[in-house]
């Protein structure tokens, strides 16, 4: 579907139903901007942790033992 039949349909659409499409496309984009902008920052990094030994050094240890000790 291209922008202006979509554009046609929506103003077809009760008013209503109108606003309640606008909120729910405006709400969407910080939310595509932020998850985009997290995995470009794990793609960044994950070369980083690959090479690293340092940066993972702390994975080792076990988990569970520390979560009963608490």
């Amino acid at each position: 579907m291209r922008v202006t039949e979509l554009i046609k349909e929506i103003q077809r659409l009760p008013i209503q139903k109108r606003i309640y499409v606008i909120e729910k496309t405006i709400r969407s984009i910080p939310e595509q901007e932020h998850t985009s902008q997290m995995s470009k920052a794990a793609d960044k990094l994950r070369l980083n942790y690959q090479s690293d030994k340092e940066l993972t050094l702390f994975t080792i240890f076990d988990y569970d033992d520390y979560y009963k000790a608490r």
